[in-house]
């Protein structure tokens, strides 16, 4: 008999905003949350850049100087990045894409970096992406 793992890592996820016709959302990873909420709750400018960020996602306005595909192998083509303040403290909310129920398309805030300090990603960046290309995501309303 042989054992075969699964590299897949299930996660739950919250929806924090949905698009006008209802399928596309925003959500959060329940494990990060806190990070998450206490990043984008920081000041008022970080408010209005995730809203501002979150918007185009929603409304399929595509703005790759605030949110792109990281696209470092095979596996993370499902992996993206919002970027907050570039020349500034370049933080970025890595998120995972996905489908649930070939109906609701989701873009799940999965991981935040403070700081990029550099323009190529580095080995800890693409460990955060590759770790992000594994999750799979149920979202709870």
């Amino acid at each position: 008999m042989q054992l075969t793992y699964s590299l897949i890592a299930k996660r739950k996820a919250f929806v924090l905003q949905k698009s006008p016709n209802g399928n596309k959302a925003i959500c959060i990873d329940s494990e990060n949350a806190k990070a998450l909420l206490r990043f984008l709750n920081k000041d008022e400018r970080h408010k209005k850049k995730f809203r501002y960020i979150s918007e185009l996602i929603l409304r399929d306005i595509r703005n790759t100087e605030l949110y792109d595909k990281e696209n470092i192998n095979k596996r993370s083509k499902q992996v993206t990045a919002m970027k907050f303040f570039k020349g500034q403290e370049n933080a970025r909310i890595y998120c995972k894409e996905q489908r649930i129920d070939n109906q609701l398309y989701v873009i799940v805030c999965c991981e935040l970096l403070e700081s990029k300090k550099s323009q190529a990603n580095n080995k800890t960046i693409r460990t955060i992406i590759d770790k992000i290309s594994n999750y799979e995501y149920e979202i709870e309303e």
